[in-house]
């Protein structure tokens, strides 16, 4: 069944109504600058808050997580309609729609799979630069509306670029407005705060203000929202930018895949529940693809609408519903009365959630820590900001990946040990340094120890080069739980070396991993019978028995 009815037990009427008013008062605001930051329009962010927040509240994995669009997803939804438009001005809003019922569709292949789990096993600086990342392009790509002019095309690099004729040219009326809206988000007292989202406070505060000092004309307004039910927007392709449209789809999934299970994490937190994270992202790839399907924004976990939701009082899904519904009342009845907001307000709302995205803890704290994960982080955050998040997002964790294999390959280089008399460096028992001091030197004891990776293949090599000279060689892999198949080839090339130069090799392999992959090898059928031993000291008196010295 795809509507989880376990996740609606807890249902706490006045709990959940209260989160659900709560919540859709505290998403109004941002589904409007949200829907307009993105070129989109006002309504398709207040459909993106309606369609995602309801079915991702049906459908998902957990009890108290609100959906709607966010400002990540509006980034990437902004450059994705841009350069869709940009390349078939006819039908590239429909194609960006498109886009979004393909994400949609990721997500929810990505659920059936299994692959929650693995989304969000990203290293914290990688997350931390493009998120930070994410939040400087939200705050550039609003410098043009606080200034009271169109936003330039070309993304970040054309608005920068045009900023001298933008300042140039700029509107002090709507400046004033916007400042003033985010210096109300500021500074707005926490004993409000806590009875009246701050975002409600700067919008309907400053919309009344510029009513009553400009005249409707004298700035720009959002205008009127078109009431009803959404148009639909059916699935358009354009062959010479299917890969494009593909590769964006793939970037939305996946970012609202991130962004989803990351908010779901914070909510186990505060509620001490745990999620179902592939059902959430089935939930989240439904209410994607419909969302696109109607000409909504696409969307994902939002923390702040779920923190609020939890506080609140909300135990179950019943909240995003409410939630939903009353959004939904405001479209279809009283869109006419978000026709006076100013855009620079809305940019305002949209600089605050940007500046609220950028991860201020790890920015302030970054020169303290390694050099490494630092340098990754502003290296993810610039490529972000000045290339593509896709490409931030590969070059980062492959670097990191490649950094943090280099270190523990350094540190299971010291458990590749061959010694051919006793030492400490290996745990034997008394009889097993007996057996191995009576072979004087003439026995290899070859010691593997903790899972090996493909980095200590080197190390493997540097060891068994010593094994001429010795009438036998005993690889111990006893404390080896795992090895990779760039490992398993390095044990074969040591065993093939030694068969070369007339050294008897006998193995002690008791976890059957490990064993299995010699065997997928081929190892055993380069060797005797008797060579896999029941023991390491059975294994050390058969390598004795070969030097022909008495056991």
């Amino acid at each position: 069944m795809l509507v989880d009815l376990n996740r609606f037990k807890e249902i706490s009427l006045k709990g959940d109504i209260f989160g659900g008013v709560t919540t859709a008062i505290v998403s109004l605001p941002l589904a409007l600058a949200f829907g307009v930051a993105s070129g989109a329009g006002a309504e398709a962010g207040l459909w993106g808050a309606i369609l995602v927040g309801l079915f991702a509240s049906l459908f998902g994995g957990s009890t108290s997580l609100i959906s709607e669009p966010t400002g990540p997803m509006t980034v990437i939804m902004t450059a994705v309609l841009s350069s869709l438009i940009a390349t078939n001005p006819e039908n590239g809003k429909a194609m960006a729609f498109t886009v979004v019922i393909l994400a949609g569709g990721f997500q929810i292949l990505l659920g059936t799979l299994r692959l929650g789990k693995y989304i969000t096993l990203m290293p914290y600086s990688v997350i931390s630069g493009f998120m930070s990342g994410i939040g400087v392009i939200l705050i550039i790509l609003q410098l043009a509306p606080m200034l009271g002019q169109p936003t330039p095309p070309g993304g970040v690099v054309g608005t920068l670029g045009a900023l001298p004729e933008l300042i140039s040219n700029l509107s002090f009326r709507e400046l004033f407005l916007g400042i003033l809206t985010l210096a109300s988000l500021y500074y707005m007292p926490k004993s409000w705060r806590r009875f009246v989202p701050p975002q409600l406070v700067a919008l309907v505060g400053i919309t009344l203000l510029s009513v009553i000092l400009f005249d409707q004309e004298d700035i720009r307004r959002i205008g009127v929202i078109p009431s009803g039910l959404p148009d639909l927007q059916w699935p358009t392709f354009s062959y010479g930018e299917m890969t494009t449209m593909l590769a964006d789809a793939l970037v939305l999934g996946t970012l609202g895949c991130i962004d989803t299970l990351l908010t779901a994490v914070i909510a186990d937190s505060l509620t001490r529940k745990d999620h179902d994270s592939n059902r959430e992202l089935v939930g989240q790839g439904i209410a994607n693809a419909i969302s696109g399907f109607c000409g909504g924004l696409p969307g994902a976990g939002a923390t702040m609408g779920t923190v609020v939701n939890i506080q609140a009082g909300a135990r179950s899904p019943l909240a995003g519903v409410v939630r939903a519904l009353l959004l939904m009342v405001v479209v279809v009845g009283a869109s006419s009365l978000t026709q006076s907001i100013p855009m620079a307000a809305l940019a305002g709302i949209a600089v605050f959630v940007g500046i609220n995205i950028l991860d201020w803890s790890f920015l302030q704290r970054a020169h303290k820590v390694a050099l490494a994960p630092t340098l990754i982080m502003y290296g993810v955050m610039l490529l972000t900001v000045f290339v593509d998040l896709m490409i931030a997002v590969a070059i980062g964790v492959f670097i990191a990946n490649i950094l943090t294999i280099e270190r523990l390959s350094r540190l299971q280089e010291s458990n590749v040990k061959a010694i051919s008399d006793a030492d400490d460096s290996i745990p034997l028992t008394d009889e097993e340094r007996q057996l191995l001091d009576q072979a004087d030197g003439k026995v290899l004891l070859f010691y593997l120890s903790g899972p090996m990776i493909f980095g200590v293949s080197k190390a493997i090599a540097r060891q068994h080069a010593h094994v001429a000279g010795h009438d036998a060689m005993v690889l111990d892999l006893s404390a080896v739980p795992m090895m990779d198949l760039t490992v398993g080839l390095a044990l074969e090339n040591a065993i093939k070396d030694a068969i070369e130069v007339n050294c008897q090799v006998f193995i002690f392999s008791p976890n059957g991993q490990t064993t299995e992959r010699l065997e997928k090898l081929g190892v055993t059928t380069r060797l005797p019978a008797n060579a896999f031993a029941s023991s390491r000291k059975e294994a050390l008196k058969l390598a004795l028995a070969c030097t022909g010295s008495d056991a």
